[in-house]
């Protein structure tokens, strides 16, 4: 089987998850900050929609574990999202840090030129219009900031990526998978995918093999084990999404 061309990849060996993963409060500004202050140049968020259509930042479909909020964060608006504290959970020190607006954390990494991954994550049933509008956003941003590194867009579900795909075709996109569940890879040529992201006990020889002949990068989350991120640099991995920023020096 002839191997296809590998995609140009300008993006770094090492990504810090949902900011700083678990040293300040994810997907908060701080959080990314003190990512940077580690030296990481590329971050990876989760972004939904609030009821009135601001794409903002949570992991969670509800609000409860990350916030003082309750319930299903997407059935709320921007305005009541904003007045939640995300970060007391987290430590007394963060007592008050906000919710993320995508919008925010894109200008900050664009005026400090830093890059993204842009996780999908839609509330359920919200799937394409997410990825749309995520998709949407980005590409707006992006564009006003001419000569920078344009956001990788990852999701689980292929109805975000298939949104995504329609409003900004543009976009580098990656399908996020957890298993190698059957169609995975037709799915992701499909969507034109240039990159697959594993859960990191998933990667092989033979996998990186695959990907790798249909043109596609490789990089695996979350990678938080010296054992393991040997394992996986020797598989000659593209990027490794970790949340100990404090432990792995960036390259």
């Amino acid at each position: 089987m002839k191997i296809a061309p590998l995609p140009d990849w300008p993006y770094p060996a090492w990504i810090a998850h949902r900011g700083a993963g678990l040293l300040a409060p994810e997907n908060t500004l701080a959080a990314f900050r003190l990512g940077a202050a580690h030296g990481y140049r590329m971050f990876e968020c989760d972004a939904k929609l609030s009821a009135d259509g601001v794409v903002f930042l949570l992991h969670d479909t509800e609000l409860d574990r990350t916030t003082n909020g309750h319930g299903v964060a997407g059935d709320q608006s921007w305005p009541a999202l904003s007045r939640l504290d995300a970060g007391s959970w987290h430590g007394r020190q963060w007592a008050g840090e906000p919710l993320c607006t995508l919008q925010a954390l894109a200008n900050w990494c664009l005026a400090n030129r830093l890059m993204l991954n842009i996780e999908i994550k839609p509330t359920p049933g919200q799937e394409e219009a997410t990825g749309r509008q995520v998709a949407e956003l980005a590409d707006q941003l992006w564009q006003a900031s001419p000569g920078s590194v344009p956001p990788l867009l990852t999701s689980f579900r292929p109805e975000a990526l298939a949104g995504a795909r329609a409003a900004a075709p543009g976009l580098p996109r990656g399908l996020l998978l957890h298993t190698l569940w059957d169609g995975w890879s037709e799915m992701s040529r499909s969507l034109a995918c240039r990159a697959i992201v594993c859960h990191h006990p998933l990667w092989s020889e033979a996998l990186v093999d695959t990907v790798r002949r249909q043109g596609m990068r490789c990089l695996a989350y979350t990678v938080n084990e010296d054992d393991e991120v040997l394992r996986l640099q020797g598989l000659g991995l593209d990027g490794l999404i970790t949340d100990r920023v404090d432990r792995y020096a960036p390259s």
